[in-house]
């Protein structure tokens, strides 16, 4: 199992605090299934600044740390970018890092809304050959609502990835419901933790992945695993037409 977005790094974010608590992660991780994880610690949030060249150095670090342990995981380097006006021009300077050194490049919205900018941005970001991966939208308050602005940004090429955390229903029944409703509409191409600890905000990888074997079938797991794996090979992810969901089901949820 590939999990594409993880807070790992030691001191670097609201993650893990300490090489220890990052070699827990990594057990955890390890009993979850996972053999590789992108560390996508944030940048250019409202707290943390973590440039490119900051974070492989971490990388390499922490995987020789893990080595040491034995522990048989793999730590890849990401970024989870806050969106803001100047991403293209970080991405040309170097301070943006895509996931793996790839095309995709985790993009986090405010929780409460999407910037009206968004549509440009994610198009100058396309037209320069960068795929725009929407982080945890189903705990976005404005797309909750309106959900037809993700399937405005999906139509146009970005691709979203949900928690699993969400998926679990650790997030409450409400997230759960969107979440499965992305799934049903092809709104959604991968899962992942977002995990910050072992604690509050841990993996649920193998949790998440129980719920949507049971309600869709095995198929839709395997989507989902082999996209991480594309993804982080930088090779074209499997997508399905979106649809947009029913005013009807959105109201269903409150």
């Amino acid at each position: 199992m590939i999990d594409i977005h993880c807070h790992i790094l030691p001191g670097v974010d609201d993650g893990a605090q300490s090489l220890s608590d990052s070699i827990e992660m990594a057990k955890r991780a390890v009993e979850q299934g996972i053999h590789t994880i992108v560390a996508s610690p944030h940048h250019k949030n409202s707290r943390y600044e973590n440039p490119k060249k900051e974070i492989i150095d971490g990388v390499k670090e922490l995987n020789e740390a893990l080595r040491l342990e034995k522990i048989d995981l793999e730590v890849l380097p990401g970024q989870e970018v806050r969106i803001h006006g100047e991403m293209l021009e970080g991405y040309e300077l170097g301070d943006i890092l895509p996931v793996n050194h790839t095309p995709y490049v985790l993009v986090e919205f405010p929780s409460n809304h999407v910037p009206r900018y968004t549509d440009k941005l994610f198009y100058d970001l396309q037209m320069k050959g960068l795929v725009p991966v929407i982080v945890h939208p189903e705990r976005n308050q404005e797309i909750i609502e309106r959900s037809d602005i993700l399937y405005q940004l999906v139509e146009k090429g970005a691709l979203t990835q949900i928690t699993a955390a969400s998926v679990s229903g650790d997030f409450g029944k409400k997230i759960k419901n969107f979440s499965l409703q992305l799934v049903e509409a092809n709104l959604t191409h991968f899962i992942a933790s977002d995990a910050h600890n072992v604690n509050k905000r841990s993996f649920k990888m193998r949790e998440a992945f129980g719920v949507i074997e049971k309600k869709y079938g095995i198929d839709m797991v395997y989507y989902f695993d082999e996209n991480a794996a594309l993804l982080i090979d930088g090779k074209h992810v499997y997508k399905e037409d979106p649809e947009r969901i029913k005013r009807k089901k959105l109201f269903n949820l409150f």
